[in-house]
C-alpha cells in the first residue's frame, strides 16, 4: 500500500517541489524529502490521506511557507567569526585550539556525520553538488543529513563543556 501510494505521488511531488522551492530559496530535493517524512509520519499515525493528490499539494505549500519563514529568521554574521585576520597571538592560540576541538568532536560523531561534516568544514569550500558525489549521498538528503549531524554534533559539545 505504502509503495503504491509512493510509486504513484513520485512524478506529483517532483513538479510541485520544482515549482515551489525557487520562492522558497530551498533546493527541491530538500523540499521533496520533507514532504515525503510527513506523508511517512502520517501513515505512521493514521490511514492514508483520503485524497494523496490534495494533500500533497498541501504539504508541499506547507513546507515551503515553513522553508521561507526560517529563511526570513536567520541573519548571517556581520563579521565571519572564523576570520582570524588582525587579531593578536592569544586570540590566534585560542581560535586554533577551538578548532582542533572542533575537528576532535566531528571524529566521534556517529555513522557518516563524520566525512560529512569533515566536507563542509573544508577549506575548498565544496558545493552541496561535490559533496553529495564525495559521500555518494543524494544532494537532497544532505541539508536533512547535516541537521542531524550539526544536532549530535552540539549535544557532544555540550556534554563536553559542561563536565568541564
Amino acid at each position: 500500500m505504502t509503495h503504491d501510494l509512493v510509486t504513484a505521488l513520485r512524478p506529483l511531488l517532483t513538479a510541485e517541489a520544482s515549482a515551489e522551492a525557487y520562492a522558497a530559496g530551498t533546493e527541491p530535493g530538500d523540499l521533496e524529502q520533507a514532504v515525503w517524512l510527513r506523508l511517512l509520519e502520517r501513515l505512521d499515525a493514521q490511514d492514508p490521506p483520503r485524497d494523496p493528490e490534495g494533500w500533497l499539494r498541501r504539504a508541499v505549500r506547507t513546507e515551503a511557507r515553513r522553508t521561507r519563514r526560517t529563511a526570513r529568521l536567520e541573519r548571517p554574521y556581520d563579521i565571519e567569526p572564523a576570520d582570524d585576520a588582525d587579531r593578536d597571538p592569544e586570540h590566534l592560540a585560542l581560535a586554533a585550539a577551538r578548532r582542533r576541538a572542533l575537528r576532535a568532536a566531528v571524529r566521534r560523531l556517529p555513522g557518516r556525520c563524520p566525512r560529512l561534516m569533515e566536507a563542509l568544514l573544508s577549506e575548498q569550500d565544496l558545493t552541496y553538488r561535490e559533496i553529495a558525489g564525495e559521500l555518494g549521498m543524494s544532494q537532497g538528503s544532505l541539508g536533512p543529513e547535516r541537521s542531524r549531524c550539526l544536532g549530535c554534533l552540539r549535544r557532544l559539545l555540550t556534554l563536553e563543556v559542561a563536565g568541564r
